[in-house]
């Protein structure tokens, strides 16, 4: 998948990005409703072996590019996921801080929801959002997405389920 908006662009991982997104997931301010950071040196390992990855495949995450800075922002995409026994599609947006309050997580979410219902055929994307992230729950408003339920996750976390069903 590669995506373009107006300030960003979305790729298949390449290996000079496997860095800049192990940071992002060992931040713990971006990862902290995601589970908290993860251990750097494990991720750059397993990041580095998912670029050998040909052909990319159609669910994952993918960098996010800045067009202005040509910098790696995010990591975002579908990713098939498990809940409550049935498995949905999951709309994934994480964004460095320093992109925070710029509408880049609505810009992106929006451009990747477009992508999966005209070239997916999915029929619904959902949205897992800890009800503790406000933030988060404002950009899948945003993107069309409404809450639905609360759901337990197998690490007994609730997590609020937001979703978006392609009527056309």
């Amino acid at each position: 998948m590669k995506l373009e908006t107006e300030r960003l662009f979305l790729r298949p991982m390449q290996v000079a990005d496997v860095a800049a997104l192990a940071t992002l997931w060992t931040d713990p301010e971006v990862t902290r409703f995601m589970g908290g950071p993860r251990n750097y040196k494990e991720l750059y390992k397993e990041l580095s072996e998912d670029t050998r990855i040909k052909p990319y495949p159609k669910f994952g995450l993918w960098p996010v590019i800045e067009k202005a800075t040509r910098q790696v922002v995010g990591h975002c995409g579908i990713i098939d996921k498990e809940v409550d026994g049935v498995t949905e599609f999951e709309l994934v947006y994480v964004l460095t801080k320093s992109t925070w309050g710029k509408g880049y997580a609505t810009e992106i979410a929006t451009s990747i929801k477009d992508h999966a219902f005209k070239h997916f055929d999915l029929k619904r994307i959902i949205a897992l959002i800890d009800p503790m992230n406000p933030t988060s729950a404002r950009v899948a408003t945003k993107v069309g997405l409404r809450y639905e339920k609360d759901t337990v996750r197998p690490n007994g976390k609730i997590m609020q389920v937001f979703t978006l069903s392609n009527d056309g």
